[in-house]
């Protein structure tokens, strides 16, 4: 028999116990149509990505077999995708690109690498209790980085959309003429064909149903289902009209059939491990903050809770399984998750049955995959990638803040200009750069009462009642090295041109901590104002700064000055002296 604390330490590590132990037949026909649904998209979106990414099929096929498995067991979201997704495919084509990447050898052999140290990182942090990491990346940059690589994603296919080679001959406008006259008509018509359909299976097909009152989850799964339409209708022109033989549209090309075979051949080279780590660095960080705001999506909506830590250890040993499988590095998918609970998933159980109909089909299927032409994928991944370009978001990011809005817009143009890594180091450079410019100079108030009540307000918003022999200074910031100068300079600027000034009373309402270099600044502010005959006060003062400042000699360097529970009380006892 498992003991109460077994039980919970299962639980805990496992939480697929917990969603089994209620489980339901309503919950059954929920996940299995969901599942259906979901294994749609995973071929082509498999494939796609892997394309994306410059690696071959097969490698986005695995990625979607074992990690959402593995996933499904160990996550706390009960309705997150994992697999390939844009985003990481893009940073993996990024890291694989780079020269000193490219001498290490075989392609996969690196994007293996790159997902096992992902997925052994994923798990330090797990170790280390670093789930709370997913709040240190601003929203505006991940905003900028997000559109910023979808950019790039969508530059990345028009080769493949036109049938044209990815490099062009040099730099001029001659070059690119020629290069312009290589353009394959049959891929554009293929192109078109694809990505007509794929609208049309959006928006206006979603309408009509409506109209017909057909049911919400049925909808998505009519709607969902256009990607592989496109592959099979498209598949099927190439191979009736011999397209690759007599008008070299370009086809994915052979892959291998049957499950993906459990390997550690990849851990023996150290250099390659070396080299690659800040490319998996940033490609896990990435993965796993996308995964965590995805998840958190869908359980706000079906009031569920994820656990940023777990996630940490179900993403971790999800991309160390892809690596041992050879796939590349996974993390949730915002379009496979959004198509799952739509369609009506209830639990893990739904991604389940996904992989083993993707099973199925690797083994028996394969084959028929090796037609698919590369246009119908450019296809698939311009519709899905185009919304995650958010450009208008930039403005009204700017019309918040504008500070939030150079992070984001920055970040783009880093992207764009620099690259993945890059573009999305300098955003947060830029943002903990502009947390510091704020918190150096807080907001600083003086307040004064307002009548018949004992409310207290900033003089310059409000009709308040002042005192000339006392002034009631608002902190709104903790207290610091980065900004008690500001704070001291701001107070002597208020204090130093009034003669009849007595009493200067700091509200420390907002104040919920005193460092040793800004409470050694306060302590020379006692001594500053008692040489101009001032006293100094402090009321509100929190429990946790009032226990540090009782543990020093403050209370007596302040004397005769006073703490007071609320400032009502300090003016009641100190506008009448």
């Amino acid at each position: 028999m498992i003991s109460q604390q077994t039980g919970s330490w299962i639980n805990k590590y496992f939480p697929i116990t917990i969603w089994l132990k209620s489980y339901t037949k309503e919950d059954l026909n929920g996940d299995v149509f969901a599942g259906i649904i979901t294994a749609i998209l995973l071929v082509p979106q498999g494939i796609a990505y892997a394309m994306l990414a410059g690696l071959p099929a097969q490698v986005g096929l695995y990625a979607s077999i074992l990690p959402p498995a593995i996933y499904a067991f160990l996550g706390t979201s009960r309705t997150l995708s994992v697999g390939p997704v844009s985003i990481a495919a893009i940073m993996i084509a990024s890291a694989l690109s780079a020269p000193d990447i490219m001498a290490l050898g075989s392609p996969v052999e690196n994007a293996i690498i790159l997902a096992a140290e992902g997925g052994l990182i994923l798990l330090l942090m797990a170790a280390l209790r670093m789930g709370g990491l997913v709040n240190f990346i601003s929203h505006p940059v991940l905003a900028g980085f997000t559109s910023g690589a979808a950019i790039l994603i969508i530059l990345s296919q028009i080769p493949h959309l036109l049938g044209l080679s990815k490099n062009p001959c040099g730099v001029g406008l001659a070059c690119y003429g020629d290069y312009l006259q290589q353009i394959n008509w049959f891929t554009v018509g293929l192109s078109l064909f694809s990505i007509m359909l794929l609208l049309s299976f959006g928006l206006p097909l979603s309408r009509l149903l409506k109209r017909f009152d057909v049911k919400k989850n049925i909808i998505t799964g009519i709607s969902k289902s256009a990607p592989l339409l496109v592959i099979i209708i498209t598949t099927i022109l190439v191979k009736v009209y011999l397209l690759p033989e007599y008008h070299q549209v370009s086809i994915v090309g052979e892959i291998q059939s049957g499950l993906p075979k459990i390997s550690f051949s990849f851990i023996s080279n150290a250099e390659q491990w070396k080299t690659l780590l800040p490319s998996a660095s940033f490609v896990a960080v990435i993965a796993y903050v996308e995964s965590v705001a995805i998840a958190k999506v869908t359980a706000n909506l079906t009031n569920k809770t994820i656990d940023p830590n777990q996630e940490l250890i179900a993403l971790g040993a999800a991309n160390l399984a892809t690596a041992f499988s050879g796939g590349m590095s996974v993390a949730g998918g915002f379009s496979r998750t959004m198509v799952n609970f739509s369609a009506g998933a209830r639990t893990q159980m739904a991604m389940l049955i996904a992989v083993l109909l993707l099973s199925i089909a690797v083994m028996f299927f394969a084959e028929q995959f090796t037609s698919i032409p590369k246009a119908a994928l450019a296809a698939v991944i311009l519709i899905a990638i185009f919304p995650l370009v958010k450009l208008r978001g930039i403005i009204a990011t700017w019309k918040y803040d504008k500070s939030d809005g150079i992070a984001e817009l920055i970040t783009l143009l880093g992207v764009l200009a620099l690259g993945i890594e890059e573009g999305i180091a300098l955003g947060v450079a830029i943002t903990i750069v502009s947390y510091l410019r704020r918190t150096s100079r807080p907001h600083i108030a003086v307040v004064g009462q307002i009548k018949d009540t004992e409310h207290f307000r900033n003089i310059k918003r409000h009709q308040v009642e002042t005192w000339k022999h006392l002034v009631l200074i608002r902190i709104d910031e903790n207290i610091s090295f980065a900004n008690v100068n500001y704070i001291i300079d701001f107070i002597e600027n208020e204090t130093g041109n009034n003669l009849d000034l007595k009493h200067v009373v700091l509200i420390f309402s907002s104040v919920s901590h005193i460092d040793s270099t800004a409470f050694e600044a306060l302590k020379n502010l006692i001594t500053t104002l008692k040489n101009k005959n001032i006293l100094l006060h402090l009321a509100e003062v929190k429990g946790p700064v009032n226990d540090k400042l009782r543990e020093t000699n403050f209370l007596e360097q302040l004397s005769p000055g006073q703490v007071y529970f609320q400032t009502v009380d300090a003016v009641e006892s100190l506008s009448k002296k």
